[in-house]
């Protein structure tokens, strides 16, 4: 599976490519998924630009992209957009209109308390494990943790080949942990390509999109979402390998 990640945390500021108005956001997700998105992943986002759990601004946003795709969309919960977990428990109980899953970052405070108002409301997790923090322990001991859609294995900071290598580690975490849901691993900016590609390798479930990177794989900026996915189908399948097989998965030529 492959995601669109529309805009993150970043604004006109960063790049003029970053959708931020609900129309924006539709149009640039209906192009992601017309390159080949399965999923979308929005941070709603004030006129001002800034990451909200409004109902006033995820509801808007969430009708908005629907009408323009029919896959599954998902949106922030991250403690920037409200840094009180109990306060970002109360908006997710006011929302009008549901996303299909949101994201959860475990190294957060208030964690499980975010969670838990999120399957009250019968919306899906992905449990939001950064490289660096301790979230993969704090998550292995969360009561929530079978209950969740997939694990978000998230580099974040390391770049290139220190990307690839810290990635193994996350990913060892969580096989030492014993968890049983599905993992879709991801970069950022300097680390958003080599970490996608060993996705592909791995045939791990990844995403892509101006939130990840605001570069294409060759350095230039990147015009839109859907410039990012099609750069990201190609990668991804190349690192499959003939078949569709990755190279760890691919059976062994033996001569005979």
């Amino acid at each position: 599976m492959l995601q669109v990640c529309l805009n993150g945390v970043r604004t006109a500021a960063d790049s003029a490519a970053v959708p931020l108005t609900p129309s924006a956001l539709a149009d640039a997700a209906r192009q992601a998924v017309a390159a080949g998105a399965q999923e979308v992943h929005v941070h709603p986002k004030t006129p001002c630009g800034e990451d909200s759990l409004s109902p006033r601004v995820v509801g808007p946003v969430l009708e908005a992209i629907r009408a323009a795709v029919d896959v599954p969309v998902g949106v922030t919960t991250g403690a920037w957009a409200e840094s009180d977990a109990g306060r970002r428990a109360e908006r997710i109980a006011s929302w009008t209109v549901l996303p299909d899953y949101a994201s959860v970052n475990w190294h957060e405070p208030g964690a499980d308390t975010v969670a838990a108002a999120l399957l009250e409301r019968g919306v899906g997790i992905e449990a939001g494990l950064w490289s660096g923090t301790d979230a993969a322990a704090r998550f292995a001991r969360s009561p929530f943790a079978p209950r969740v859609l997939r694990i978000l294995a998230e580099v974040i900071g390391p770049e290139g080949e220190s990307a690839r290598h810290t990635a193994h580690e996350l990913l060892a975490e969580l096989t030492a942990a014993g968890h049983d849901r599905p993992v879709l691993l991801h970069g950022a900016d300097g680390g958003a390509w080599p970490v996608l590609r060993l996705a592909g390798e791995l045939g791990l479930d990844t995403r892509i999109g101006l939130e990840d990177t605001l570069l294409l794989p060759d350095g230039h900026p990147a015009p839109d979402n859907a410039r990012l996915i099609r750069a990201a189908r190609a990668l991804y399948d190349a690192g499959r390998g003939p078949n569709g097989r990755s190279p760890a998965t691919a059976p062994q030529q033996t001569g005979q």
